[in-house]
């Protein structure tokens, strides 16, 4: 299928589940970032279709990030994923741009579900 998909979040084992979710449905061309400094770095040298980026990081968390990326490109799409209990940045992210959210632990037809809905 085409378009790129960033895949952000500090835990390596969550961007892994994501990318085989995703690549068993058929996405290939996806890239990872660890952090929302390199979330940032990586969207504007790869300008990805589709951003899923944890809210919960070190150096930048993804609501920094969320911001950036979208000064960057106001048509930016990005998907934020938080833990139960972060309703509050949850809201502040959809006011900040945010296209939709996806809450962990994950399941994944609610991911294909969502990338499917945007991506098609």
């Amino acid at each position: 299928m085409k378009g790129k998909i960033l895949i952000v979040d500090d835990a390596a084992f969550m961007r892994m589940m994501i990318k085989d979710t995703l690549k068993n449905h058929g996405y290939e061309n996806i890239i990872e970032a660890a952090d929302g400094e390199i979330a940032v770095q990586t969207y504007k040298t790869e300008k990805p279709d589709l951003v899923i980026m944890d809210i919960t990081m070190p150096n930048k968390n993804g609501l920094e990030a969320l911001k950036e990326i979208r000064e960057l490109d106001p048509n930016a799409v990005i998907v934020m994923c938080s833990a139960m209990g972060q309703e509050s940045m949850v809201v502040e992210a959809i006011r900040n741009g945010a296209k939709d959210f996806i809450v962990k632990p994950f399941k994944a037809d609610r991911i294909l579900k969502t990338v499917q809905g945007i991506m098609s």
